[in-house]
């Protein structure tokens, strides 16, 4: 099977360019002037073409019947501006990038295991300071998905996940619930949770599809190739940024198919979820390619893996700097939503980050 790709490849600050007119990614604050063009018949990528921004029309014309449409859907995507998220009282705009704050409540989190486990109030208060720091999203866990950890009971994880959820719900806050099993879904989004993060990709239980089709809240789609209970199983890739798109469009279309509106749908290619370092690197700096998916982009990198295998084996508490300059990478790409243990800090480098591209704040005179 033929597929066609359209990954930009020249980022820049504004509409307007020296090659000429740039598109905004994804209703992000970045464009992109130029663009590879790629073909792909099953495994093997037979062409590749750069293509700027304003002859884009006419070379998708050119291009056969069976690969047009996709071309046109990726093409169109591209420039589509999201809907904001309306979470409980709170409304999240995507035009602009936020913070979604990790509060694991588990034994055996590979950064912050066992912290916030038996005491919800203390959870609830590290949650609130994260609300404090800026963070739009509290995201809450109750199940480590490391490599190797052990498979939880769902009665267990309701009990770890709905106090914390509960305390989040009276502040007013905007929670994420991150599992895989409907029934903690169910009980969290009863309890005051609004948005529903899956690394399965609501692939663990075959209830999940319908449930969160009939909860109507968004969901976030998440890459892992493994199945079951070990989801960094099975990776095998021909070429990992193309074959993580293709994986979640196909997932993506399975969730309309189940009746989840596309407008509720976050897509986020699961860096460190059965990649390696090479894997993992080489998704990070694809990340506008997903853009032409045509929805929200969450990333999930920090305190992650790779970061310590590139710095001499730091621990998961030491790999801050890490963690900043892959949030800086996705915020370059466009990324909507940040998923980080360091709220305040990336909070902090976000800031800067639009000050820098605030023709208000900064004088863009002398640039082409």
């Amino acid at each position: 099977m033929s597929r066609v790709y359209i990954r930009p490849i020249a980022l820049v600050d504004s509409p307007q360019t020296e090659h000429g007119e740039a598109v905004r990614l994804g209703g992000s604050l970045v464009w992109a002037s130029r663009f590879a063009l790629i073909v792909r018949d099953g495994v093997r990528v037979v062409s590749r073409e750069r293509v700027a921004a304003a002859d884009m029309p006419e070379t998708l014309a050119r291009l056969p019947d069976h690969l047009g449409p996709q071309a046109e859907a990726q093409w169109s995507a591209l420039r589509k501006v999201h809907a904001p998220l309306v979470l409980g009282s709170r409304t999240v705009r995507l035009d602009q990038p936020h913070v979604m704050g990790i509060l694991n409540v588990t034994p055996d989190s590979f950064s912050d295991g066992g912290e916030f486990l038996d005491n919800p109030q203390v959870a609830a208060e590290h949650g609130a300071a994260m609300l404090e720091a800026g963070a739009a999203i509290i995201d809450v866990g109750g199940e480590s998905t490391r490599p190797g950890a052990a498979a939880v009971w769902e009665g267990d994880e309701i009990k770890r996940v709905v106090p914390t959820v509960q305390s989040l719900a009276g502040m007013g806050a905007a929670i994420s619930v991150d599992t895989r099993r409907p029934a903690v879904m169910e009980a969290a989004l009863a309890a005051g949770a609004h948005l529903i993060n899956d690394v399965s990709a609501l692939r663990h239980d075959p209830r999940s599809l319908s449930f969160a089709a009939s909860a109507g809240v968004p969901v976030v789609l998440m890459h892992a190739p493994g199945e079951g209970e070990d989801l960094h199983a099975g990776a095998d890739y021909a070429d990992v940024v193309l074959d993580v798109f293709d994986w979640l469009a196909d997932r993506r279309d399975v969730a309309i198919a189940a009746g989840i509106a596309p407008e509720r749908i976050i897509l986020d290619p699961g860096i460190g979820f059965g990649k390696s370092i090479a894997s993992n690197l080489a998704l990070m700096n694809a990340l506008p390619l997903f853009h032409a998916l045509g929805h929200p982009l969450l990333i999930g990198a920090s305190r992650k893996r790779m970061i310590g295998a590139l710095s001499n084996e730091a621990s998961a508490r030491q790999r801050l700097g890490g963690s900043l300059t892959l949030a800086l990478k996705a915020l370059d790409a466009g990324v909507h939503l940040l998923r980080v243990h360091d709220v305040f800090e990336t909070v902090q480098a976000i800031r800067v980050w639009r000050g820098l591209r605030d023709a208000a704040l900064t004088d863009f005179a002398q640039l082409p």
